[in-house]
């Protein structure tokens, strides 16, 4: 119908269409490189992944993007209750891939709102398009690096909790240094976690779990919930993810890890 709504061979065919050097994929939405050049350059944790967006994808993209969208630019600070559109409690999720486990935590707990993080276009839209269909008012999606999120927009205390599942593992010995859980990211992320939030883990890659559980063992501002100091089995409010379902049918050992954030008060008295 002339003048009506894109069709979704419209919306394929945009999504094809060659750019312009320099024009954005989507003018009003996640931009390539939100932080620029305004911040130092460092050794990354992720690696952008380069993948064809569908036509739901591109379509939840731009129609959504200016609602429920966030570019990391580092140059303002986020009020968060503003950007939900309530005072409820915010956990942050770094790397959602597809989305799926997310939407489903989300329609399980509405009282908790997710700010969800990643770089990748096509889990971008298809997380916006989740969110949509099942009118999830407690999703919010981040586009960019989760360090300068963490370091120049959020406030401290901010967060009740922190989730990062199935992170890049860098297997290689020469890549450890660009695994995201790190002394100094967990300085970093504690400034930023309000006293008692959870800080959960979750990989399949058994070397990288033993690393998590002795950097966050031995970080002052994190104790383990677990008894004895381990690993703890797969909470009931985590899915089992399609990639992980994958894994586990290839022979992979899965491991959690769940830990809280030690009150301001503990930890003074720690350092004494």
């Amino acid at each position: 119908m002339p003048g009506g709504a894109p069709g979704a061979r419209d919306l394929d065919a945009a999504v094809r269409h060659p750019r312009a050097k320099g024009e954005p994929r989507f003018p009003d939405g996640p931009q390539a490189d939100p932080a620029g050049s305004h911040f130092e350059r460092r050794i990354r944790s992720f690696q952008p992944r380069r993948s064809r967006v569908t036509a739901g994808q591109a379509e939840a993209i731009q129609r959504l993007w200016p609602l429920w969208g966030l570019d990391i630019d580092g140059q303002r600070r986020v009020d968060l209750a503003e950007l939900f559109g309530n005072t409820r409690p915010v956990v942050l999720e770094i790397g959602f891939g597809m989305g799926e486990a997310t939407a489903r935590m989300a329609a399980q707990d509405p009282d908790t709102n997710i700010l969800a993080v990643d770089v990748h276009t096509p889990g971008q839209g298809h997380l916006l398009n989740l969110a949509d269909r099942s009118a999830l008012a407690n999703v919010r999606v981040a586009n960019g690096d989760a360090i300068i999120l963490l370091r120049e927009m959020l406030t401290p205390d901010s967060l009740a909790g922190l989730r990062v599942y199935f992170p890049d593992p860098w297997p290689k010995k020469r890549h450890h240094k660009r695994r995201l859980i790190q002394p100094e990211f967990l300085s970093l992320a504690a400034t930023r976690l309000a006293p008692g939030a959870l800080v959960h883990c979750a990989t399949d890659w058994e070397p990288y779990a033993e690393q998590m559980l002795d950097v966050l063992t031995a970080h002052p501002d994190f104790e383990n919930t677990e008894p004895g100091g381990a690993f703890t089995p797969r909470p009931d409010f985590r899915p089992l993810t399609r990639f992980e379902g994958q894994g586990l049918e290839k022979g992979h050992v899965v491991n959690d890890l769940l830990f809280q954030r030690v009150p301001h008060q503990d930890r003074s008295l720690a350092g004494d």
